[in-house]
């Protein structure tokens, strides 16, 4: 059984991938946005919505990268390589598609993997905790409770800069998928690495937003040490910013994009798309 996946729009190929307890929902507001221009893929990973459980041994990053090759040898069209986009988790493992050879841009949204020390990683952890025990306790109170700006605002702060905007049936399902997801508790900081450098011309857009509560915008030096050919967006928005901001998301997206159709020789391709609007 391959991964749960939706596809949009016609044009290059988007794919498009979550963070931990999100499934595909995460960019609908974004989707819209990219799919009069692009063919926008979007994605449950392994335990997450619709796709299949995790194995129970094994690394699950591993897993997790290997389903999604699989997932672009089945989507992607003979002879293309796709745009790759991810938030937190999504944007690590779309930084590693991309260190594989396997995309023609990257853009990574608050990405994990970024880890400056022990505490920090401990710190990650400690938050998604908190916020399961929270989530457990208030229980069959959580449709009711994201009904409500006031509601949403108090339980999605820490992944949103505004969080009153995040979709009342979304905010219901990240609250309830927090206290069954098991990714963190089987992910090592360790485990948190590139399998190879990436191609320095590969473009590569890392976003962050500066009111990130779950991985501090500091990281961001040190993913640019690794990806020094990356451009970098310091933006109002906290760590899930597809809620924030999707004008500016898709914005970044379809930029970091344009350049990789540059950079695979595609541009006519591009301008053609543009042009069938």
């Amino acid at each position: 059984m391959g991964l749960y996946h939706q596809i949009t729009g016609s044009g290059p190929t988007i794919v498009l991938i979550h963070g931990v307890c999100h499934r595909a929902h995460a960019w609908d507001a974004v989707v819209p946005l990219l799919a009069d221009r692009f063919r926008v893929v979007v994605v449950d990973l392994p335990g997450h919505g619709r796709s299949a459980d995790l194995p129970d041994a094994g690394d699950v990053l591993d897993h997790f990268v290997g389903e999604l090759v699989d997932l672009l040898e089945a989507v992607v069209p003979a002879g293309e390589r796709p745009h790759i986009a991810g938030n937190s988790l999504g944007g690590f493992l779309a930084l590693e598609l991309g260190a594989r050879g396997l995309a023609s841009s990257v853009t990574a949204l608050s990405p994990a993997g970024f880890f400056r020390s022990h505490a920090e990683w401990r710190y990650t952890i400690t938050v998604f905790r908190s916020l399961r025990r929270a989530a457990g306790k208030l229980g069959r109170h959580i449709p009711a409770l994201t009904e409500r700006a006031a509601g949403r605002a108090v339980m999605m702060a820490v992944f949103c800069a505004r969080p009153w905007r995040y979709p009342a049936e979304a905010a219901a399902i990240d609250s309830e998928a927090i206290v069954s997801n098991t990714v963190l508790d089987r992910a090592d900081r360790r485990t948190f690495l590139f399998s190879a450098p990436v191609d320095e011309d590969l473009p590569i857009t890392i976003r962050w937003g500066r009111f990130d509560m779950v991985l501090p915008v500091g990281q961001v030096k040190l993913a640019t040490r690794l990806f020094p050919q990356a451009d970098v967006e310091i933006t109002a928005d906290g760590h899930v910013p597809m809620s924030d901001d999707p004008e500016g998301v898709a914005t970044s997206i379809a930029a970091c994009a344009e350049r990789g159709l540059a950079y695979t020789g595609a541009a006519p391709a591009a301008a053609s798309a543009r042009a069938g609007r």
